[in-house]
């Protein structure tokens, strides 16, 4: 049997993607995974393709490519609930609102479409808002995908093309001739390939260390809640503008911010929470009260709403924020692509795209070297 060209580690969205343009590059390509497509962080995820989080600099240039390739993807591999709904930052307080204007200024200078809105016009974008709050901003660019479907579509659509995808395969070790990685022992059997993409999401670390690598990717559990099926009361992505400070911290402790989106059947996602507790899968009641408080504090009309269930995922976190992309100069044949933390689904697109890229020797639609591995070194 031929070995595949690229060997890809993950079968979420970040290691289907790295499969699916891959595959349209011309190269033989296998993915493994450990679990079913989806089974980690992607399917613990709300499916957001966000640039209005990001101030300028790298990752939001990484996500502006990425947002990009997403208007196209559902044509070119079948469809996955893709939403560009926009989304609405509000902010609870002037002093709020006027930080928010200085990032939405900057933003602008960096290719970022953005609305500020008063008080008065907050219903315009969203009439069960609370009217106490001081204003917002609106981002058109903003948009949301089925994340767990958009991951088994781009792999689906990379099998049509000759990938090939085996799931329930833990990768142990890697194989090496010298210092080159030249494939990958399972549980399976051995399996070479002349490239392994580490998209292992938050075990990203893990699959470093088996190449004798410190690569900092830690877990950051956080909470969603699922109510039951509404009419369509929150028509975009609505969050605080205090998410942003809190995807941006490095604390360990529990943080709340509420986050709150319609889906097209019907439930109200709700989060967000974040906190560093390794992989501790217990439900936290503190944790899905605050969350719970906070969302109605943006939409009361959600007080008397039930709540179906609640769901955790595992976010890969960096300590500079900042995800972890393109080939390892420690391990050569290693690359990597992980550590996107909670901006995975949106960043997954351009991820795959730059790695094809790399690995096919062409220039890179992107300057990697911000998301280089050996960074941290």
């Amino acid at each position: 049997m031929t070995a595949p060209d690229v060997l890809v580690i993950g079968a979420g969205v970040v290691g289907a993607a790295c499969a699916w343009y891959a595959t349209r590059a011309g190269l033989r390509v296998t993915v493994v995974d450990r679990g079913p497509v989806a089974g980690g962080t992607t399917g613990a995820g709300e499916g957001n393709i966000l640039v209005s989080d990001k101030p300028p600099g790298a990752e939001l240039r990484l996500a502006q490519l990425s947002s990009g390739l997403w208007r196209d993807l559902g044509e070119q591999v079948g469809g996955f609930e893709y939403e560009p709904k926009g989304g609405v930052v509000v902010a609870s307080a002037a002093e709020t609102l006027d930080q928010l204007g200085t990032l939405a200024d900057d933003q602008r200078g960096a290719g970022v479409e953005v609305t500020m809105i008063g008080p008065d016009g907050l219903s315009d974008y969203e009439p069960h808002l609370n009217p106490a709050l001081a204003g917002g901003a609106y981002y058109p660019q903003d948009a949301q995908v089925q994340p767990a479907l958009a991951a088994a579509r781009l792999l689906r659509a990379a099998r049509a093309e000759g990938a090939e995808l085996r799931s329930g395969v833990e990768v142990r070790g890697l194989l090496r001739d010298g210092d080159k990685v030249t494939g990958v022992r399972t549980g399976d059997g051995d399996l070479a390939a002349g490239a392994v993409i580490n998209a292992a999401g938050t075990w990203g670390g893990e699959i470093a260390r088996l190449a004798g690598i410190d690569l900092p990717v830690l877990p950051r559990r956080g909470f969603i809640l699922v109510t039951e099926p509404l009419p369509r009361i929150v028509r975009h992505k609505v969050y605080a503008a205090e998410y942003v400070s809190d995807v941006a911290s490095g604390d360990a402790d529990l943080q709340t911010s509420p986050v709150v989106e319609g889906t097209p059947a019907g439930p109200v996602l709700i989060g967000s929470s974040r906190e560093r507790v390794g992989y501790d899968r217990t439900l936290s009641v503190p944790a899905l009260r605050a969350v719970a408080a906070k969302a109605i504090g943006l939409f009361p009309v959600l007080a008397g709403v039930s709540v179906m269930r609640a769901y955790r995922g595992f976010r890969p976190y960096c300590p500079d924020h900042l995800p972890v992309i393109g080939p390892d100069p420690r391990a050569p044949g290693l690359l990597h692509a992980c550590g996107h933390e909670g901006a995975g689904i949106g960043l997954s697109a351009a991820t795959g795209l730059l790695l094809s890229q790399v690995l096919t020797g062409r220039d890179t639609d992107l300057d990697l070297s911000p998301f280089r591995p050996e960074r941290f070194a």
